[in-house]
């Protein structure tokens, strides 16, 4: 080693025989240090930068590793767990981890504090049960997270906290049945995630109206098959809003999104989503459902209205076109008649008229990568504003009560105001009767509240009773004759209670027929 470094040569001669075994000493353990950072694990296949360690039965990972590897695979082994010291030094140059098919059922809090440029991490089939707050602290550039196939059943909000790179997150067949809406929205949020898998958990049902909201984008990533849902219009609306929007999630698993009619406490009944139609959702349900995926909008008028295009290839190198009720076609940078296309591709319209009502047809062209989408959303406008809304329904409503008491008024002047017409005279007093003169005629009438129908069919019509005169009269040819004092008395009595309809009984009662008593 010496003659080939002439300096280091002439050097050592200038030392004691001592002095230069303990130089030579020196360089050789420096060298020795020096050749252990390339040192491939004796169990491990190594290629450049890449160690492959499958299939060992290892309880840990190895110590001996290099400084330099990009790529650890240590899949197919009995590991249990991952503590913060499983490295023996800061692999900064590490970007893929494989861990699957273990046996690891702790993760320890910072466990990946020596590999801070990791960007694949796969955790998947192993015996993770949860996944704790800040599990993940320090993998700032991670974008691909594997936990399928774990026994995962709970999911702590901050689990996957400082993640802000990730892009891709698989959590498939677990146990999860709570829906993690805090990877979309709050202080959890992730912000740059386009594909969660969720397939074969145990969800029942998600929470439609959120995930609706959701951008394209985002809603063409979400993978929810294979759970046990109960059967919802408003789940059956958006999973088929999938399939005819072609989305992935959708079509590729077309026969695993099923949903389930509980019949009673053992039993249920599997109904397909997507091809069956069972579920008798009313057109109402179905139409709120669309107005949350963002298909019908709905304005009043003078007001603002943007309507998003919400189209899966949107990105820096797309292109969108408006098309309008009218068939008018709208340009990027073109106002035209209230309505323009913003910087994002949605539609603004300043101010909505009537006119504006219709389907609009966003059209969508990705340059880059040769595909175009076209999406229809509906408009209706309402002919009022919103503060003459308001006034119209408290007129409604004014007018609906003025309208209940003026009724309500005229029902008690028909019962307690009506004009009396038949009984409701005072009774006259019946004439004291006199022994055997013709003064003994009695007068009665016939009391006018009968029962039921009778009553109704009446006319108020009176019969006058008259009692004969015992001493007939000559001259009369046998017929009755009537005291002037009661005849007189009887005809003022049915003249002042008689009616239109009454004419004809009066008369029958004094005509010149006999009356027999």
């Amino acid at each position: 080693m010496c003659s080939r470094h002439p300096a280091l040569s002439s050097a050592l001669r200038g030392l004691t025989f001592r002095s230069q075994r303990v130089v030579l000493l020196l360089l050789l353990c420096a060298s020795m240090a020096g050749g252990a950072s390339v040192i491939c694990p004796p169990v491990c296949i190594c290629a450049s930068d890449i160690i492959t360690c499958t299939s060992k039965n290892l309880t840990a990972v190895p110590r001996t590793l290099h400084r330099v590897v990009t790529s650890l695979d240590v899949s197919y082994n009995s590991i249990s767990a991952l503590g913060s010291d499983w490295a023996p030094t800061i692999l900064d140059r590490l970007k893929t981890l494989v861990l699957n098919h273990n046996s690891i059922d702790f993760l320890s809090r910072g466990a990946f504090a020596s590999t801070p440029q990791l960007r694949y991490l796969d955790l998947s089939s192993n015996k993770l049960k949860k996944l704790d707050d800040s599990l993940f602290q320090g993998l700032s550039s991670l974008e691909t997270l594997l936990l399928y196939n774990n026994q995962v059943a709970q999911l702590s909000a901050g689990a996957f906290e400082g993640l802000y790179k990730l892009q891709k997150l698989y959590l498939s067949r677990n146990l999860i049945s709570h829906f993690p809406l805090q990877l979309y929205k709050g202080k959890w949020k992730l912000p740059l995630l386009e594909l969660l898998d969720l397939s074969f958990n145990k969800l029942t049902s998600v929470p439609v109206l959120q995930l609706t909201a959701l951008s394209f984008r985002l809603q063409s990533g979400l993978y929810l098959h294979a759970n046990p849902f109960t059967c919802d219009c408003s789940f059956y609306t958006m999973v088929t809003y999938w399939y005819n929007r072609r989305l992935k999630s959708a079509v590729d698993f077309k026969d695993d999104y099923r949903c389930y009619y509980q019949l009673d406490s053992k039993r249920s009944v599997s109904v397909l989503l997507i091809h069956d139609d069972l579920l008798n959702c009313s057109n109402s349900t179905v139409n709120g459902s669309f107005h949350a995926l963002g298909l019908i909008y709905e304005a009043h008028l003078g007001e603002r209205l943007v309507i998003n295009c919400d189209s899966k290839i949107l990105d820096s190198n797309t292109n969108v076109l408006w098309v309008t009720p009218r068939n008018e076609t709208l340009q990027p940078g073109i106002q035209d008649q209230g309505l323009q296309i913003l910087l994002n591709g949605s539609l603004e319209i300043q101010q909505v008229q009537p006119e504006d009502e219709g389907t609009y047809s966003c059209i969508a062209i990705n340059s880059r990568r040769m595909l175009n989408e076209t999406i229809e959303v509906s408009l209706k406008v309402h002919n009022f504003t919103q503060n003459g809304q308001h006034s119209q329904t408290f007129n409604t409503a004014f007018t609906t009560l003025s309208a209940c008491l003026a009724s309500i008024i005229l029902v008690l002047i028909y019962l307690y105001l009506t004009p009396c017409r038949c009984w409701c005279k005072a009774k006259q007093k019946h004439r004291k009767a006199n022994g055997n003169s013709a003064h003994s005629s009695i007068l009665s009438t016939t009391p006018s509240h009968e029962a039921g129908g009778e009553r109704k069919a009446s006319t108020c019509k009176r019969v006058v009773f008259l009692e004969p005169v015992k001493e007939p009269v000559k001259g009369q040819n046998g017929k009755m004759k009537l005291l002037p004092t009661n005849h007189s008395m009887a005809e003022k009595i049915l003249r002042a209670n008689r009616g239109k309809a009454d004419i004809d009984s009066i008369s029958s009662v004094f005509s010149d027929k006999l009356i027999v008593a």
